[in-house]
């Protein structure tokens, strides 16, 4: 029994990862396109879904800066604080 229970939590998080990237949307994955998290999520089991819960997944909405809140440089008060 103790020889299968880490299988099966691998295998149970290997299906949460790549339902999860399959919903994602494709402009907010990080660091590679969607398709490859979907590859590496598959072919390298518990690394690949480690790699995409840590690097991949797309941010929660309250880390993410909001679409109209991009501004250039010149119109940003932090950065022009900074120089």
């Amino acid at each position: 029994m103790a020889r299968i229970v880490p299988i099966i939590v691998l295998i149970a998080l290997t299906i949460y990862c790549t339902i999860e990237v399959a919903q994602a949307r494709a402009w907010e994955v990080r660091r590679a396109p969607k398709w490859l998290w979907a590859v590496v999520v598959i072919c390298l089991p518990g690394v690949g879904p480690l790699a995409w819960l840590f690097f991949g997944r797309p941010l929660p909405p309250g880390r993410r800066p909001p679409p109209g809140e991009m501004r250039p440089p010149d119109e940003d008060e932090d950065f022009l604080r900074g120089l």
